[in-house]
C-alpha cells in the first residue's frame, strides 16, 4: 500500500511515522504546502526514531528500513497513493479546497481521501468530491496510540469504511466506527472537560495545580485538564469548542472566555512554551500569571 500524508506538523508526521512503520505499507509521501515544511515533518520523524534506537526500542536497521520509505514534497506527489490522509489545520474551507485539489488533480481513481479532522463533518468535508472520503482521526503522539476513529459521511460507503477500519488494524490501532457527529466520541466527552476545567480555574474556585491534582488523584485521570489542554493546544481546544457550539447551538458548548482570552493571547500551550503552564525543556511550572 501506498500511502499519502498532507500536513507535516505534529500531528502529519506523527501520522506518517504511524504508517511507515506498519510492514504493509511501502511507501509514504509526507507533504505540506511548502517544501521546507514537509522536510521539517521528516525531520521530527527522523529525531523520534533516533529517540527509540538509543533506547533500544528497535535498532538501526530498522529505523533506516522506515525512514527510507518516506518522499517528502509538495501536495501533488501523492499521485500513485491508495490512501491519503489530510492532516491540515482545522478549518473547514482548508480541508475542502485541498479535497477538491486531489480530487482533480491524477491521483487514483479508487483511491481514498481520509481526513483526520478532530471534530468537523466529513460530509462537508467531502461535499461534491468523486473520490471515496471519510474521517480517519488519530490521536497524539500517533505512532503510540492505539485509537482511530473512523468516521463515516453521509456519502461514505461500507466498503470505505470496512477497507479503513482494515487499514488500521493492520497499523497495530483499534477502529471505532463513528456515526458523524460533532466531536465525534473522544471529543464530545474530553474538550468540553477540559474547557470546564478552565472555568473553574476563571470562577476562582481552585489554582491551576488543585485542578489538576484533583482530577488525577481523585478520578484517576493521567493529566489534570488544564495540563490536557495545553498537550492538545489550546487554539484547537477552543476551535473543537467553537464547533460543537456552531453544530448544536446548546449553551454547555460555549468556550470558555478565558480559554478565548489564552488563544488570542498566543498562550496555546505546550508547543508555544506557555499556556497554564510554563515549559522549560522537560520542566514545567503553574502559569500564576494567568488572570
Amino acid at each position: 500500500m501506498i500511502v499519502g500524508v498532507i500536513g507535516a506538523g505534529t500531528m502529519g508526521s506523527g501520522i506518517a511515522q504511524a504508517f511507515a512503520q506498519c510492514d504493509k505499507v511501502e511507501k509514504v509521501y509526507l507533504c505540506d504546502i511548502k517544501q521546507e515544511f514537509a522536510d521539517g515533518g521528516f525531520g521530527k520523524v527522523k529525531k523520534n526514531l533516533e529517540r527509540s534506537v538509543s533506547k533500544g526500542r528497535m535498532d538501526q536497521a530498522a529505523a533506516d528500513a522506515i525512514l527510507a520509505k518516506f518522499s517528502c514534497g509538495l501536495n501533488d506527489i501523492c499521485t500513485d497513493a491508495d490512501l491519503i490522509v489530510e492532516a491540515a489545520l482545522e478549518n473547514m474551507q482548508i480541508k475542502r479546497d485541498l479535497f477538491k485539489q486531489l480530487d482533480e488533480q491524477s491521483v487514483k481513481e479508487d483511491c481514498i481521501l481520509a481526513s483526520n479532522t478532530s471534530s468537523m463533518s466529513i460530509t462537508e468535508i467531502g461535499e461534491g468530491i468523486k473520490h471515496p472520503t471519510i474521517g480517519m482521526h488519530f490521536f497524539n503522539p500517533a505512532p503510540v496510540m492505539k485509537l482511530v476513529e473512523v468516521i463515516a459521511g453521509a456519502n461514505t460507503s461500507e466498503e470505505t469504511v470496512e477497507k479503513v477500519k482494515q487499514i488500521s488494524v493492520d497499523l497495530g490501532k483499534t477502529p471505532v466506527q463513528v456515526n458523524e457527529g460533532p466531536g465525534f466520541v473522544v471529543n464530545r466527552l474530553l474538550v468540553p472537560m477540559i474547557n470546564e476545567g478552565i472555568t473553574v480555574l476563571q470562577e476562582g474556585i481552585a489554582d491551576i495545580e488543585g485542578i489538576d491534582n484533583a482530577m488525577k488523584l481523585g478520578c484517576n485521570h493521567p493529566m489534570g485538564p488544564l495540563e490536557l489542554g495545553d498537550t492538545v493546544g489550546l487554539d484547537v481546544c477552543l476551535a473543537i469548542m467553537d464547533v460543537l457550539y456552531e453544530e448544536t447551538h446548546d449553551p454547555r458548548y460555549r468556550a470558555c472566555t478565558l480559554l478565548r482570552k489564552m488563544v488570542r493571547g498566543k498562550m496555546l500551550g505546550a508547543k508555544t512554551g506557555k499556556g497554564f503552564y510554563i515549559y522549560n525543556g522537560k520542566e514545567k511550572t503553574p502559569n500564576n500569571a494567568i488572570r
